[in-house]
């Protein structure tokens, strides 16, 4: 069995190097010896030179070996694609103009036992691709990158929620009972104290939970679960920003997300016009803001308003095209032939404003609209990147909107709420007026990374359960270079 090394130190990513000397002209030596490690990821013996790829996280530099300088060349040769390793040399630029490190030693941290693809165009199977992400990140450009990328979006949104005076907290994952949105969940069930809960589909009533408690300005980031299907926008276990701020309404939360979605492309990309599929977003505050029924009007070309009741609601539905149960109610009817004739059409950004009370079980009454509430969707590229409300804070009208929820919950909704009774009780004590919203992260990073399929940008996504084949694996004798 090979003995591989405990550690390797460097003293610069391969990256960093390239980008350190890439003063050097052709033929110049630095005269600095430096340390690097990672992947070998192509590899060129020629005779009694050698030069391969060497390739980290921060980027790539060319390795450049030769027979009387490099201990044990012919091994060097041999190194095959994926192989890690160290190496220690100086850095120079060639006389074909390439800056390379001119291997004096290097050790092998480990060996690649499986193949990682065509060397020249990487992985296309999407099924590899997602399964094996590990192989991904390696063998596709541009993979790294983005995973980068949504690291840096999401520091970035928490340092501006912090100078903002906003408070990151934790709450829990799984809850005894489903709030906090309307969808399907996760059940498991908790030995400890002999009852099924749920994996939290939104993190919303915990959090205003913490505004009772006197934390005026609180978020989260954090996994939530829906137990729906799976798409190029849909993934059951997805990252939600969450975050309420007393003494605000829906207004403020629109320049709040204005904030966090222009001002942190300004800050990754330096502008906030963004291409995405072929097209340009402008992310310049402030953006539109538009009623529910007024983008239906410019979008499906009918004229809706609850008053115009069910049946009445049920034969613009039925003209349209659009699917409906028979217990939907006018509000829910509006929803459904705006979500299938016009959201997709809306490219944005735009603020979709004012929704029905019957489809918004959490937000506050309209203040002066008659059976809507103040709500908003902002809408990006056809795409619903949030939501927001003024939050319900009366506990009388919250407990009869947790009943209505239960009595379509009985009527076939597998997606409507039960009552919450820690949460009412808490509304009791009192709630201040209050904003509240939601992003997906996810499809932010969608977004800045102008890609269609949010498996892009989640690592390890949702897949069906993969055959398992009994395999061998051996110590890998010789091979040619690159196999």
């Amino acid at each position: 069995m090979t003995q591989f090394p405990y550690r390797f130190e460097t003293t610069a990513g391969a990256g960093d190097l390239a980008s350190s000397y890439a003063h050097l002209e052709p033929n110049e030596d630095s005269g600095v010896t430096v340390a690097a490690a990672g992947r070998i990821m192509r590899s060129r013996p020629q005779g009694k030179l050698a030069f391969a790829e060497l390739r980290d996280w921060t980027g790539s530099i060319q390795l450049f070996g030769l027979a009387e300088l490099t201990p044990r060349f012919e091994e060097f040769c041999r190194l095959s694609l994926g192989d890690w390793i160290g190496v220690r040399g100086e850095v120079v630029r060639t006389r074909r103009g390439e800056l390379s490190v001119k291997v004096s030693s290097w050790e092998l941290l480990a060996h690649a036992r499986r193949g990682f693809g065509d060397k020249w165009h990487g992985v296309s199977d999407p099924d590899i691709r997602y399964r094996q992400r590990e192989l991904d990140l390696w063998a596709n450009d541009g993979v790294r990158d983005i995973f980068l990328l949504r690291s840096k979006v999401v520091a970035s949104i928490r340092s501006r929620l912090g100078v903002a005076g906003f408070v990151e907290v934790e709450t829990p994952v799984l809850h005894p009972i489903l709030g906090g949105a309307t969808a399907r969940p996760f059940i498991t069930h908790y030995n400890a104290l002999h009852a099924d809960v749920y994996l939290r589909i939104a993190t919303e009533l915990y959090l205003k939970r913490c505004v009772v408690g006197g934390l005026e300005r609180v978020f989260e980031i954090g996994r939530t679960f829906r137990n729906e299907g799976i798409s190029p926008r849909h993934n059951p276990e997805f990252t939600m920003l969450e975050l309420y701020q007393a003494y605000a309404d829906y207004t403020d939360m629109m320049s709040i997300f204005e904030e966090i979605v222009g001002g942190t492309a300004e800050e990754l990309f330096g502008t906030t016009v963004l291409p995405y599929q072929g097209r340009e977003i402008d992310l310049t505050p402030p953006w539109r803001r538009a009623t529910l029924v007024e983008l239906i009007a410019e979008h499906a070309g009918v004229e809706l308003d609850l008053s115009m009741g069910v049946e009445g609601l049920q034969s613009v539905a039925s003209s349209l095209g659009v699917p409906f149960e028979p217990w939907y109610g006018p509000g829910k009817l509006i929803l459904e032939i705006y979500e299938k004739t016009t959201e997709s059409e809306l490219w944005g950004p735009v603020f979709v404003c004012d929704y029905p009370e019957e489809v918004s079980p959490l937000a506050r009454a309209h203040r002066s609209k008659p059976g809507w509430v103040e709500r908003f969707e902002p809408i990006i590229a056809g795409r619903e990147l949030g939501n927001a409300f003024s939050e319900l804070n009366d506990p009388d009208d919250q407990r009869a909107r947790f009943e209505d929820q239960e009595r379509e919950r009985a009527l076939g909704d597998d997606e409507a709420m039960s009552i919450d009774w820690d949460y009412l009780r808490a509304l009791e004590l009192g709630l201040p007026p209050t904003g509240g919203l939601g992003l997906g992260i996810d499809r932010l990073v969608m977004l800045y990374a102008d890609v269609p399929n949010i498996r892009e940008v989640i690592l390890f996504p949702a897949l069906r359960a993969e055959e398992r084949v009994t395999e061998t694996s051996s110590e890998p004798g010789p091979r040619e270079p690159g196999s």
